[in-house]
C-alpha cells in the first residue's frame, strides 16, 4: 500500500491511497461471497454460479463497489498509521480509480488539528464568589427531603387544590371537532406542573370527584401540530379522583429515618455541611468555567467544517442516546417537539463549534506551559473509570489500548489547563447591583 499527503487549506489533508492489487483481489472475492446467493442463472443453483461466469455476464468490476466499501476503511486505518497528521473528523472518501493492473486507488480529505494563536490566559479576571448557607437554604433542602419521602393520601372531602394530583378523563374538540392526540383516560395531572397547555390546570381548581368540567384552552402559536397552533380548545374533563402529598413530620423520627442522625438538629448540621460543600464545588467549577471561556475568546482558531460536522454527529448519537436510557426514541422526540433532523443539527453546531475551539485552546495551553500527566494521576483516573462500570481497576487497565492510554492522557491535561488558568486567575469585585444583593444577604438571619 502507497500513501500519499497533501496539506490543503483550512486545515485539512488529503490522504491518496494504492491499495495493491493483491489485497484488492481479496475484497473482491470477498465481495463474491456476499453477493453469491442473491444471483441466479440458468444451469446453476442459487448461490453455485462461478464467479468468473458472474463476470462475463455482467462485467469485471460487477464486484467493485462491495469490494471498495470492504477494502477503503481498512486501507485508511492502516494509512494513517504511517502519518504524522492529529486527525479529527471522520473522512470523506473519494475514487481516483481501479488501474488497468487492478490495483485501487482513492482519496481520503481529513481535517486535522487546527493551529491555536493563543491570547491572553494568565491573570483572567474573574467574579469572586462567597458561599454562605443561610437558614432558608438549609430549610428548602429538608422540604426537598420530605418530599421525597411524601406518601399519598386520597382525598374524598373536598374539591381540587393546587399541587394535588388529580386522576381525570378528558377529550379536546376544536371547531366543535375532536382532534387526534387530544383523548386520555385515567390520566394523572399535578395542578400547577404546567405540563398541560395555557391555565387548563387552573380550571380544574374547585372542581369535586364526579364532576363534569369544561375547560377552555389556547394552544400556542409554536405548537408543535400544525393544524393547531393558536387554535382555541374545548375540553371536556371528568374528575375522577384527587390525591394529595402529605410530608412526614418535621422531628427526630423523620431525621433518624432519612439519615444516620437521631437528633433533627444533627441532622440539620449535616445538610449544612453537605449544602456548603456542594456549593464551594459549584463556585469552583462556575470560576474555572468562568476564567476557561475568557482565555478561550482571546484566542484564534480556525476550525475546519468538517471537524465541526463530526462533532455535531457525535452530540446528535449521545442525545438519542440520552433519549433512549429515559425511554424514548429519538423519532419519537422529533414528533413531540416538531423539529426536523436537520434543525436539530443546525441547533447543535454553535455548542459543537465551542466545545472543539475549547478543546484546541486548552491542549495548546497544556504544550506551551509543558504539563505532565504522571503515573499517579493516571492510575486515579483508572480507578474512578472503573468504579463507574464496576469493574477492577486492573481489570479495566487489561482492556485499554494503547490510544485508549494516549486519550485518557491528553483529557487529564486538558483538565491541568482549564485548572491552571483557573488558579492564575485574579478575582474582581462584583458590579454595584450584585454587591448590593450580597451586602442584603449578609442581612439574613443565618442558619
Amino acid at each position: 500500500m502507497n500513501v500519499n499527503v497533501e496539506k490543503l487549506e483550512g486545515s485539512r489533508a488529503k490522504l491518496t491511497i494504492t491499495v495493491d492489487s493483491e489485497t484488492f483481489a481479496k475484497a473482491r472475492d470477498a465481495a463474491y461471497k456476499k453477493n453469491k446467493n442473491k444471483i441466479s442463472m440458468p444451469g446453476f443453483r442459487k448461490g453455485k454460479v462461478p464467479r468468473k461466469m458472474i463476470e462475463r455476464m455482467y462485467g469485471k468490476g460487477v464486484f467493485d463497489d462491495d469490494a471498495i466499501n470492504m477494502a477503503a476503511p481498512d486501507a485508511y486505518e492502516e494509512a494513517i498509521k504511517d502519518t504524522d497528521l492529529e486527525i479529527i473528523s471522520a473522512p470523506e472518501f473519494d475514487i481516483v480509480e481501479i488501474t488497468d493492473s487492478d490495483e485501487f486507488v482513492f482519496d481520503a480529505t481529513v481535517a486535522v488539528k487546527p493551529e491555536v494563536k493563543l491570547g491572553l490566559y494568565e491573570g483572567i479576571e474573574v467574579a469572586a464568589r462567597k458561599v454562605r448557607i443561610l437558614k432558608k437554604d438549609v430549610d428548602a433542602e429538608i422540604d426537598r427531603v420530605r418530599e421525597q419521602n411524601a406518601r399519598m393520601v386520597e382525598v374524598t372531602d373536598r374539591p381540587v387544590q393546587d399541587k394535588d394530583i388529580v386522576k381525570i378523563d378528558f377529550e379536546g374538540f376544536v371547531d366543535g371537532k375532536a382532534f387526534e392526540g387530544g383523548k386520555g383516560e385515567d390520566y394523572s395531572l399535578t395542578i400547577g406542573s404546567h405540563s398541560f397547555i395555557d391555565n387548563f390546570e387552573d380550571q380544574l381548581i374547585g372542581a369535586s370527584i364526579g364532576d363534569d368540567v369544561d375547560v377552555n384552552v389556547t394552544f400556542p402559536e409554536e405548537y408543535h401540530e400544525p393544524s393547531l397552533k393558536g387554535k382555541p380548545a374545548l375540553f371536556k374533563v371528568k374528575i375522577k379522583g384527587i390525591t394529595e402529598k402529605e410530608l412526614p413530620k418535621l422531628d427526630d423520627e423523620f431525621a433518624e429515618e432519612v439519615s444516620e442522625f437521631s437528633l433533627l438538629e444533627d441532622y440539620k448540621k449535616d445538610v449544612k455541611k453537605n449544602l456548603k460543600e456542594k456549593r464551594e464545588a459549584e463556585a469552583k467549577a462556575a470560576r474555572e468555567q468562568e476564567a476557561v471561556e475568557k482565555a478561550v475568546a482571546n484566542c484564534v482558531v480556525d476550525i475546519p467544517k468538517q471537524a465541526i460536522d463530526s462533532q455535531v454527529e457525535e452530540m446528535a448519537r449521545e442525545f438519542a442516546y440520552r433519549l433512549q436510557f429515559q425511554g424514548m426514541r429519538i423519532d419519537q422526540y422529533m414528533q413531540m417537539t416538531g423539529l426536523t433532523t436537520e434543525k436539530l443539527l443546525d441547533d447543535m453546531r454553535p455548542e459543537a463549534e465551542k466545545r472543539l475551539k475549547t478543546r484546541f485552546v486548552l491542549e495548546a495551553i497544556a504544550t506551551e506551559q509543558n504539563i505532565e500527566v504522571s503515573d499517579e494521576d493516571l492510575d486515579k483516573e483508572i480507578e474512578n473509570a472503573a468504579t463507574m462500570y464496576g469493574k477492577k481497576p486492573e481489570d479495566y487497565k487489561a482492556d485499554m489500548t494503547e490510544t485508549d492510554i494516549k486519550n485518557m492522557k491528553l483529557d487529564l491535561a486538558v483538565k491541568k489547563a482549564a485548572e491552571y488558568i483557573c488558579d492564575h486567575a485574579d478575582n474582581y469585585w462584583k458590579a454595584d447591583d450584585d454587591a448590593e444583593k450580597e451586602e442584603a444577604m449578609e442581612n439574613e438571619e443565618e442558619e
